[in-house]
């Protein structure tokens, strides 16, 4: 069985995507994907409760994006089955902006003004939650989740903005312990050359300082590769324990490839590395590469949630992968702040519901929210590529 995975901060070259979609379950142009109507036990003639989102489903990066959409789909109709909340049923509106910031808070306005949404939700990219964040505080609606880790969005706290994520620097974290318990504290830092790898640098200078690792290396790497065997090298002449990647995009195939070549030490790397079709284009060269994930393993069926996820995906006839799992999840706790909001579902009742989960766990996924606490996950865990392409943890 293939084990497909998303993960929400990809910018991945065209080329990838294209290979990608052809097996995805759900395709940008269908309308059906975008808002959750669902087969519904809650009354029709109810007043529905609106929740508005808007990512992209168009252009080359919206095959990343369509299985997470359908997971969070997956947890409105759900819901919706088991009779909506107070009776009445949910639905998720979801718009196209192409990844475009400005298309974005047209968006945003639209879904508030227009569609009287209750909240919003899951909104991509750091650019686009950015341009987003003064809007909510004007109109006084909640974001609930959003697929970015950007620790420049968590350094000050947000009256009305709460993730359901880790953040970036959370997976950093994970990885260093990691290998500062396995006794690998000498390491190499391979970082994209773009704004990402820059905005990574000093969060992994930073971290290794703190948990006592050494950086005997920082390389830069062209977003393209080009420079993959000349990175290779200048880490070999360091003579590191570990690598920690911290790019994205086709420039893993050609350094992954280098580095086995010329260094030869474990490579780990964050989530926003991983893609199904770039795995797979790596062949054999991926086996053993770690990546940090940011949802419980949803390939056994041991905790509450992977069953519930199991059910939902095993009735739409799917099969179960992280990608789904991080949109059924992240849903979820937004629609558990809305079950707490009581009767009268609104945007500052939400609020209150989402700060009154101090300790909330779905099964085998706790978050932790409160009045001074909008983000509610450090939940990470480091999974290896395995024969292939199957995740072993």
């Amino acid at each position: 069985m293939t084990n497909p995975q998303w993960t929400r901060r990809h910018a991945l070259h065209a080329m990838a995507a294209a290979s990608a979609l052809a097996s995805l379950p759900l395709r940008a142009q269908d309308n059906a994907a975008a808002s959750s109507d669902g087969a519904s036990a809650a009354p029709r003639d109810a007043k529905e409760i609106r929740i508005g989102q808007s990512v992209h489903l168009t252009g080359p990066l919206a095959p990343f994006i369509l299985p997470v959409v359908k997971g969070q789909n997956l947890a409105i109709d759900e819901l919706n089955r088991k009779g909506g909340l107070q009776g009445r049923p949910v639905r998720l509106i979801t718009l196209d902006d192409a990844y475009d910031p400005k298309k974005c808070v047209e968006n945003v306005n639209t879904l508030i003004d227009k569609e009287k949404v209750v909240a919003l939700y899951g909104l991509a990219s750091t650019a686009n939650v950015a341009a987003v964040l003064p809007i909510l505080s004007e109109k006084k609606i909640p974001l609930v989740g959003v697929y970015t880790g950007s620790p420049v969005l968590r350094t000050k706290q947000h009256p009305y903005f709460f993730t359901t994520m880790a953040s970036y620097r959370d997976e950093v974290v994970q990885m260093i312990r990691n290998l500062v318990t396995l006794q690998k504290s000498q390491i190499g830092l391979v970082y994209q050359n773009a704004p990402f790898g820059q905005l990574m640098k000093p969060v992994v200078e930073e971290v290794a300082k703190e948990l006592g690792a050494t950086l005997v290396a920082l390389v830069p790497l062209e977003a393209n590769g080009s420079d993959a065997v000349a990175a290779a090298q200048s880490l070999a002449a360091a003579k590191p324990q570990a690598i920690m990647f911290m790019a994205f995009g086709p420039s893993i195939i050609p350094f992954v490839k280098a580095a086995r070549a010329y260094v030869g030490v474990p490579i780990y790397c964050v989530s926003i590395s991983n893609s199904p079709a770039l795995l797979k284009a790596m062949g054999e060269d991926a086996r053993g590469l770690a990546f940090t994930q940011l949802v419980p393993y949803p390939y056994r069926q041991t905790t509450a949630v992977t069953r519930d996820l199991s059910a939902v995906m095993s009735r739409a006839g799917i099969e179960v992968g992280y990608d789904y799992m991080f949109g059924y999840v992240s849903m979820r706790i937004l629609l558990e702040a809305m079950r707490r909001a009581g009767k009268q579902v609104t945007p500052a009742n939400i609020v209150k519901g989402m700060e009154s989960m101090a300790k909330y766990d779905m099964g085998g996924y706790p978050v932790s929210y409160g009045p001074n606490k909008h983000h509610g996950s450090t939940f990470v865990e480091i999974t290896i590529v395995g024969p292939g392409g199957r995740w072993i943890r």
